[in-house]
């Protein structure tokens, strides 16, 4: 009786006391998993008036884990991607000059607004998590509680082209490429996962310079994982990692606090 007893107290402390965050280590990837429903209520998308790096959104936060989010010019500060927490749009891609005055994007802006954004939806009082282009509608009694813009959507489709990543010539020559898809760099990534009864998971990869992918590999690495839909947020420079005692930005150098940013991806302790 007192061996059953201990047994089933050893069980329910482990899953009092699991942690919703688990990271892994290898080959120059940090694979993340956010897993459960208690972690959904604790996901935020925030964004700084003014830029700064991802260990002080961290700190200010008191975060468990923080991560780079949406597109932003370094020019102006201002963002280029659509930020929603609260229910509320804090960032809005159209309120940026450079953005509308500049000829190429301006031709292209109906892409570029409409690139893929990862949602924590509150369905009736229900969270759940998805992956979709800005524009696509949300379920019947959904809103958006809190959402980040970046892209390009790697699963179940790459969008470069429909996303205004890469453009291509009558002969099919790529001509132009942004946020360097086609080019080996960090990157970080997000996808779900769907599990049974509609659980399901968030997988985060942050891929340092260590092992660098174009965005192909990007977008293989989470179908290895078996992920339903996935998409990338900024990489490059911006690629950054907060998580307990691992501090992780692109140059992996020493001492270096990493790039300023405008929008992060935390998980509150609460």
């Amino acid at each position: 009786m007192k061996k059953f007893l201990v047994l089933f107290l050893l069980m329910v402390s482990g899953a009092v006391f699991a942690s919703p965050v688990e990271v892994d280590y290898a080959d120059g990837v940090y694979h993340i998993v956010l897993s459960g429903d208690k972690v959904k209520k604790q996901i935020e998308f925030v964004s700084s008036s003014n830029l700064i790096t991802n260990k002080e959104a961290h700190n200010n936060a008191e975060a468990i884990l923080t991560i780079n989010a949406g597109f932003f010019d370094p020019e102006n500060q201002k963002t280029t991607s659509y930020i929603v927490n609260d229910y509320q749009t804090v960032e809005d891609p159209i309120f940026n000059e450079n953005l509308m005055i500049n000829p190429v994007t301006r031709r292209n802006l109906r892409s570029i607004l409409n690139r893929t954004e990862f949602r924590v939806l509150d369905c009736d009082s229900k969270l759940k998590y998805e992956i979709a282009p800005h524009n696509a509608k949300v379920d019947f009694l959904c809103s958006i509680k809190t959402s980040a813009q970046a892209g390009p959507q790697l699963l179940p489709n790459l969008r470069l082209e429909e996303e205004f990543f890469i453009v291509k010539d009558e002969d099919g020559n790529v001509i132009r490429e942004s946020a360097s898809v086609l080019h080996k760099t960090p990157r970080t990534l997000i996808g779900l996962k769907s599990l049974e009864k509609g659980a399901q998971e968030v997988h985060i990869f942050i891929v340092t310079n260590e092992h660098p992918m174009d965005i192909y590999e990007a977008r293989d690495l989470c179908a290895k994982y078996g992920l339903d839909s996935a998409m990338a947020f900024d990489g490059g420079s911006s690629t950054s990692l907060d998580y307990k005692k691992i501090h992780v930005v692109s140059t992996q150098e020493s001492g270096d606090t990493g790039r300023a940013l405008k929008s992060f991806m935390i998980v509150k302790k609460k």
